[in-house]
């Protein structure tokens, strides 16, 4: 009996695990996505005056045929800023918070001691309208996950363009899937219990995310999961079990990208040109 009370136990555990990873499936805008290339933070190269998320990235990204992810943070005048950090001091070289800033500071924080400066994100549409795909992240901040995702959706709402959107919170997604079902959204995650604790997140909280588990509730139609961890034992059974998307990042060798290509996967790469 004891035997029997523990099977029944572990039948049911395995049945809410799995059920706890189901995403939406067959989206059907995804294939434009399938075969295209994504240059990280655009077609970066500090060296040669092109910093990570700037225009001048992006515009080498177009020129060489490649999509785009990019990075956007809410800032306190309400536009949206393209850079990564929300502390700029790693990209613009002095202290300060991206949310803290309006759209006339920007010109204030150049970009990895070059002369191009942060954009704003109706810059960045602008530029790829009727061109290459991108990838939009949406890094939210200080509980503004549900703000910044109606301030993305407003930008992107009459924009000629091909695009997705992804982010490691959830709210981000399930902000999506309440308010803006027909976008494609996708889970950003990774192996989130290497190294100890990440950004104040809870070993639970850090379980969840790296083994995806909040996506019956937030339904992704893709995961995005780190190329070096993917061989994460959930996203393998959301990909066999559900046929739910992959895309890597960062990916940053060819050969990496070429065997992942090969299995149907699109890659977002930088430091080298494919």
């Amino acid at each position: 009996m004891p035997f029997l009370i523990t099977a029944i136990v572990l039948l049911i555990l395995a049945v809410i695990y799995l059920i706890s990873l189901l995403p939406r499936r067959n989206h059907p805008g995804w294939e434009a996505f399938q075969t295209a290339r994504f240059a990280h933070r655009g077609l970066h190269d500090a060296g040669a005056g092109r910093p990570e998320n700037s225009m001048a990235a992006f515009r080498a990204a177009i020129e060489k045929g490649f999509g785009a992810e990019l990075d956007l943070h809410l800032m306190a005048d309400g536009n949206l800023a393209v850079v990564h950090d929300s502390d700029l001091t790693r990209v613009c070289g002095k202290k300060g918070f991206i949310e803290d800033l309006r759209a006339e500071d920007l010109k204030n924080y150049p970009l990895q001691g070059t002369e191009e400066t942060i954009p704003l994100f109706g810059e960045v549409l602008d530029l790829f309208a009727g061109k290459t795909p991108l990838i939009v992240e949406l890094k939210a901040e200080r509980g503004n996950a549900a703000a910044l995702t109606d301030a993305a959706m407003a930008a992107l709402a009459d924009w000629h363009g091909t695009y997705c959107v992804e982010s490691f919170h959830p709210g981000v997604l399930l902000r999506l899937k309440k308010k803006y079902p027909r976008v494609i959204r996708g889970q950003l995650s990774q192996n989130f219990l290497k190294g100890g604790e990440v950004n104040g997140l809870s070993l639970p909280v850090r379980f969840a995310l790296t083994n995806l588990l909040t996506s019956v509730l937030t339904r992704p139609d893709f995961i995005a999961y780190n190329c070096l961890d993917r061989r994460n034992i959930s996203l393998r059974i959301m990909k066999r079990l559900y046929g739910v998307h992959e895309a890597a990042w960062t990916v940053r060798e060819r050969e990496t990208m070429g065997r992942l290509e090969k299995e149907g996967v699109p890659c977002i790469f930088e430091n080298f040109v494919p």
